[in-house]
């Protein structure tokens, strides 16, 4: 959850900069690249990642009530329709880039929609998902799975480069 109060902070800042586009007629594609960085690095692959690979995965040898089962299915779902957002993020800013103006509102839309979407899925991770299936958990396993989250966060800065290098790699190749 302490992960969850830095996307927060930087939604504020997304805000922000949406409605200085909505009152403009142009955005920085730097700021654009530095907010889809920012949700694919650490919002979607480092906390959902930890979510998804350690304690979903972790969940799913557990009685869940069927309610917590849903749910975990529907952040799922949730993880996904971020994902394709930025996708969709990405594409309007590079239309953007190549004079296409009718993008603009576009990415003005895919922000907002970000804006709208993590504060509600964090809610429910918070106040529902989290406390509720903890439960599920001895004390031991929890700390385990903490540990394993610690070396998921270790490893990341290191996935993150070799990507950069295996891109431009073929792009320069």
């Amino acid at each position: 959850m302490i992960e969850h109060r830095l996307i927060e902070k930087m939604l504020k800042i997304v805000e922000k900069e949406a409605d200085k586009i909505a009152k403009g007629d142009s955005v920085d594609p730097l700021f654009i690249d530095t907010t889809v960085d920012f949700i694919r690095t650490y919002a979607d692959r480092t906390h959902h990642g930890k979510e998804e690979d350690i304690l979903f995965r972790d969940l799913e040898t557990k009685e869940m009530t069927k309610k917590d089962d849903k749910m975990m299915q529907e952040l799922i779902d949730e993880h996904k329709y971020a994902r394709k957002t930025v996708v969709e993020l990405v594409d309007a800013k590079n239309n953007y880039v190549q004079g296409k103006k009718e993008a603009l509102r576009i990415i003005l839309e895919k922000l907002r929609s970000l804006i709208r979407f993590y504060p509600e899925h964090i809610m429910k991770e918070d106040k529902e998902f989290f406390p509720n299936t903890e439960r599920c958990f001895s004390e031991d396993e929890l700390d385990k799975m903490l540990e394993e989250f610690w070396e998921f966060d270790r490893n990341m800065i290191h996935e993150k480069y070799k990507k950069v290098v295996s891109d431009l790699q073929r792009i320069l190749h």
